[in-house]
């Protein structure tokens, strides 16, 4: 029986219209397309994107240390994992909280609010640092805080939604101390910034000082971003220490040791800096700086992986990164990480998969997150190069020891985090 045709309408010789027939194979097409191509891992991400927000100094005096070079990290880690997670697309929120606590928790209240923000990494300075905690707790996401350094975050005002990555004062101020307090050195003058963050720095040094066996000859407050730095290194010349220790750091390290070379005590007086990264060391030179201790949480040419991520680094600034950025890209590639595993960006579902998971990569090879939020890893207490040493540029650090696994931070028993009791 031939196929017939009715007002222009084709029947197969089941009786069906041909149309009709070739619409039920779309439809069925279709069907097994989207089969094909659904992930029930990106059905568990809210509204199929993740988005990680970054809050920092991206045009004041820290942002050299962080910045817009931090944000091109936490990129960086997304164009690692291939832009997407099970699926879902990431999305990158970058702000300037002009070292303003309001405008920064203003941004931050925005991003949970109107764009549905699943994460929110801090950046440079404490004060912020903790207002976009206590705003990330009242949204119930997950906080990370890598620039801000007080011991805050994990002591009075520890959450079971943030994580404090990087560094912090105690494991600053404390290894340095320690670490001057070492062999032949016994004698210190401390000078301290005198504003909470300089404070801590001072106290933890100076506890690590005299539990090794070190007198404090004299000490000194200096006014936050002070310019002359002469009468303090007279008073610690006059105080006969060995060694100065300066609880500062940014333009007032830069200029304390500025203020010792210009006196000709370089020679005679040693320092140990407690919070330092390599852009103060390069500002300074290697003859200005050479000799003196300081602690890092990382550094770039600790071994072959660091070198290799840092060259990618250099090629796109022209500069060796420092540490906060190296942290940066770690916590925002651990939390893709988490979300990946997991196959979902509930907050307390990641901050679990997060706290069980053993942290390796650029910045750590064994990291693990504690009860109060604190992310263990090694610290290192360096020497820096003499123009000698130095084979190349940014070549600066040698390493005196690496203080590891929980040798550099509070102990449970000193903690006055609530929830880790």
């Amino acid at each position: 029986m031939k196929n017939r045709k009715i007002a222009g309408t084709e029947f197969t010789r089941a009786g069906r219209s041909i149309n009709s027939y070739r619409s039920s194979i779309l439809k069925i097409a279709i069907l097994v397309i989207c089969s094909l191509s659904w992930n029930p891992l990106s059905a568990q991400i809210s509204d199929h994107v993740i988005r990680i927000g970054f809050i920092t100094d991206l045009s004041g005096p820290y942002a050299e240390v962080d910045g817009p070079a931090g944000a091109a990290m936490i990129r960086m880690a997304v164009n690692d994992l291939g832009k997407k997670v099970n699926g879902a697309a990431i999305e990158v929120l970058v702000s300037d909280h002009h070292n303003d606590v309001k405008a920064a928790v203003d941004t931050a209240r925005a991003w949970f609010g109107k764009r549905k923000l699943d994460v929110l990494i801090g950046g440079v300075n404490s004060d912020v640092g903790l207002a976009l905690a206590e705003v990330a707790k009242q949204a119930k996401k997950p906080f990370i805080a890598v620039g801000s350094g007080t011991t805050v975050h994990t002591n009075e005002q520890c959450s079971a939604y943030s994580i404090h990555y990087a560094y912090d004062t105690y494991s600053q101020g404390w290894v340095t101390g320690k670490g001057a307090a070492s062999g032949n050195n016994h004698t210190f003058f401390l000078l301290t910034a005198d504003y909470p963050f300089g404070l801590q720095l001072g106290k933890y040094a100076q506890q690590a000082i005299i539990q090794s066996g070190g007198k404090i000859l004299g000490s000194a407050t200096h006014a936050h971003d002070e310019k002359d730095f002469t009468p303090f290194i007279k008073k610690a010349q006059n105080s006969k220490a060995s060694t100065i220790i300066l609880a500062n750091g940014h333009s007032e390290f830069v200029e304390a040791v500025q203020a010792i070379n210009r006196l000709g005590l370089h020679k005679r007086l040693k320092i140990a800096g407690t919070f330092v990264f390599i852009t103060e060391l390069h500002d300074l030179g290697l003859a200005a700086a050479q000799g003196m201790l300081i602690t890092d949480s990382w550094y770039w040419s600790r071994d072959d992986q660091s070198r290799a991520w840092s060259k990618r680094f250099y090629d796109q600034f022209k500069r060796m990164p420092s540490s906060l950025h190296a942290a940066d890209y770690s916590a925002a590639l651990q939390y893709l990480k988490a979300v990946k595993a997991i196959g979902s960006d509930d907050a307390e579902k990641v901050i679990r998969q997060l706290k069980r998971t053993r942290i390796s990569d650029i910045y750590t090879a064994n990291g693990h997150i504690r009860g109060d939020g604190r992310m263990i890893h090694d610290m290192y207490l360096l020497r820096v190069k003499t123009p000698l040493e130095s084979k190349s540029p940014w070549d600066y650090y040698n390493l005196v020891k690496a203080f590891t696994n929980e040798t550099a931070w509070i102990s449970k028993s000193a903690s006055g985090c609530a929830i880790w009791k």
